[in-house]
């Protein structure tokens, strides 16, 4: 008996020291977003398990997106897991510029992952990232303004509505704006936005033959409405206003409406930190009559290894801790099932007790209204719905953002804007070898 005691006492303290002398320190770049800055706050139980420090980068997400863009091109060596999204991440896995994630743990069951979420993060079925959380976009809204107006939401309402809608509840005295939308230049900020608000109105990005269609009517449509819906009830300076920015107005009770994420939906309703969380209301993002298309993104903000890390084996570890069942009950015991991120497992949305979540059922919903390969109401020579998944959009896409936001600050014309987005995207795609 004494022997087999002292046997495992050798055991344990061999355990406990392999486990010292493998014990690394990793760094990770992510967004500046509520879920993120949540999971830094757990890093204690994923150091306690493995032994692994982490140190955080935590940036804005335009900075966020140019700081790993540079640092994996360079081969910079900065990060050991990157915070990365669906449009990065197979066009970087193909390059050989990602860790493949094939091989995680039986418990980790990566076949829980929901189907849209895996596929956008692989290349020819290799999957290069986790998703820590899944999105799409729909509309929050305040049931009590939206009854004061004598309106009531549909569940899957029109534009025409939503700006019917958004001047009924605008009340300047009392500084709430009917409508609080993106604006901010950035391919993942206002970019994104007026993209999926465009395919609502029928317009894309490219023809068939990678010519640029900001010359068409559908374009002109959705920008003259974006902008005289925003100039008669939306907030001044919606021209520089991002997620954050709208997510602090809407909490602040500044807004009758938002569209934007809906991973949104469990701020705007955390009494500790919305100050109208019991009046919010759910649907889904709208389309423009006559139109069949909604304007709802799909998106993920994942994890990733960058090719070339010394720290692999404990990076891979922290992805199955932060993206696992077992993360999601963590959160759940401390802070409640709304608050745990959403929209990345099947389990989830079986799970009864995240079913009484007010918005759950919206989210999944939206998630699987949204089809990258088929994003508009004309054929496209391309997979993405908010962003066109080739290297060449993400620069593309800012400058044309760019454009954009001055014509929302008014400093050009609607027209303007257009025309340049048009010249400058034809002549990028020229110079790359598409046309």
């Amino acid at each position: 008996m004494k022997l087999a005691n002292a046997l495992r006492a050798a055991t344990a303290l061999t355990v406990m020291t392999t486990s010292a002398a493998y014990a690394e320190t990793i760094t990770i770049a992510t967004v500046n977003n509520g879920d993120m800055i949540r999971m830094q706050g757990y890093t204690d139980d994923f150091t306690a398990k493995t032994g692994h420090e982490v140190e955080w980068v935590t940036l804005e997400e335009n900075v966020l997106r140019q700081r790993v863009t540079t640092d994996i091109a360079a081969k910079g060596g900065s990060f050991d897991i990157m915070t990365i999204g669906m449009y990065e991440t197979p066009i970087w896995g193909a390059n050989g510029w990602l860790v493949g994630l094939d091989n995680l743990s039986a418990e980790y069951d990566a076949d829980d992952i929901l189907p849209a979420m895996r596929a956008g993060l692989s290349h020819e079925g290799t999957m290069y990232a986790a998703p820590f959380y899944g999105e799409s976009s729909m509309i929050m809204y305040r049931k009590d303004l939206m009854e004061k107006a004598g309106l009531e939401m549909p569940t899957a309402p029109t534009w025409q509505f939503i700006r019917e809608a958004a001047a009924a509840m605008t009340d300047r005295d009392n500084d709430i704006n009917g409508i609080c939308l993106r604006g901010k230049a950035g391919w993942g900020e206002g970019g994104a936005f007026i993209t999926v608000t465009a395919n609502s109105f029928g317009a894309r990005w490219f023809d068939e033959d990678w010519n640029a269609q900001f010359d068409q009517p559908e374009w002109k449509a959705a920008l003259d409405f974006y902008t005289g819906m925003m100039g008669e009830s939306g907030p001044n300076g919606y021209a520089t206003n991002g997620f954050n920015e709208n997510l602090n107005l809407f909490q602040q009770g500044k807004c009758g409406m938002w569209i934007d994420a809906t991973v949104a939906a469990s701020f705007v309703t955390n009494p500790n930190d919305s100050t109208v969380a019991e009046h919010v209301g759910f649907a889904l993002a709208p389309n423009s009559e006559g139109v069949e298309k909604k304007a709802n993104w799909l998106w993920a903000w994942a994890l990733a290894i960058p090719a070339g890390t010394q720290k692999e084996d404990a990076a891979k570890q922290f992805i199955e801790w932060a993206t696992s069942k077992d993360y999601i009950e963590l959160v759940a015991e401390n802070e409640g099932w709304a608050n745990v991120p959403p929209g990345a497992r099947t389990s989830l949305y079986e799970n009864p007790n995240y079913q009484e979540v007010p918005f759950a059922q919206m989210t999944l919903d939206s998630i699987l209204a949204a089809d990258p390969t088929n994003p508009t109401v004309d054929p496209v020579p391309y997979v993405g719905i908010q962003f066109v998944a080739i290297p060449e959009f993400a620069g593309i896409a800012t400058e044309v953002s760019q454009e954009f936001s001055a014509a929302y600050a008014g400093q050009q014309t609607v027209e303007e804007a257009l025309a340049k987005a048009q010249a400058l995207t034809n002549d990028a795609m020229e110079a790359a070898g598409y046309r």
